[in-house]
């Protein structure tokens, strides 16, 4: 096979890894927002394993963004403006979510964050490794990624959407909190069916 045709079979297979993966993370996404009133599962939080390490550091609840042409951050930041209530931002973003937020996969960027608190030893040696291996295994389905770390500037779009997803669910956010952003190496992630 040629030079050329690995290539491309490379690049094929990393934008379907990339698509299957958006597709299965809006379907259990809009699961959780609407049969688990927004409670993270395992098929949200991941397990975490630094570059060169051979078992998960922990696990983080990851946070899945619309690119920035089909954000919702404005909407968000209406809920969190709209009311102190923490059950009522809680039920205005539980509408927002559940409704027509996950339908189409090709709106999300696939960079995901987490929100950690400040001076977080554990964020800090994320961004140490400057790697690592987010794993996702639920629903029948496992997922591999392999993902370049970094933390995020408050001005950083990814930043405010995953800020005012977060305080819609959790009235004591940090004001300080750490928030990092997770980059798959389609090329190096894999999935399977855990079946």
């Amino acid at each position: 096979m040629s030079v050329v045709l690995r290539s491309l079979d490379s690049g094929v297979k990393a934008d379907s890894l990339r698509s299957a993966f958006l597709f299965w993370q809006c379907r259990v996404r809009q699961i959780a927002m609407r049969e688990n009133k927004g409670r993270p599962d395992s098929a949200i939080i991941a397990a975490l394993t630094l570059s060169g390490e051979t078992q998960p550091m922990g696990h983080v609840i990851t946070v899945l963004s619309k690119a920035p042409a089909y954000s919702k951050t404005p909407e968000m930041k209406h809920i969190v403006a709209s009311t102190r209530d923490p059950a009522q931002r809680r039920e205005k973003a539980l509408e927002l979510f559940s409704e027509t937020y996950y339908q189409i996969a090709r709106e999300f960027s696939d960079i995901l964050t987490a929100t950690f608190p400040p001076s977080s030893p554990g964020s800090a040696a994320i961004c140490v490794a400057e790697n690592c291996t987010l794993t996702f295994e639920s629903y029948g389905q496992r997922f591999d990624l392999y993902c370049k770390v970094s933390a995020l500037s408050e001005e950083d779009p990814l930043f405010q959407t995953s800020w005012f997803h977060n305080l819609l669910f959790n009235p004591n956010l940090h004001p300080k909190a750490v928030i990092l952003c997770f980059e798959p190496d389609w090329d190096c992630s894999s999935a399977e069916s855990a079946i």
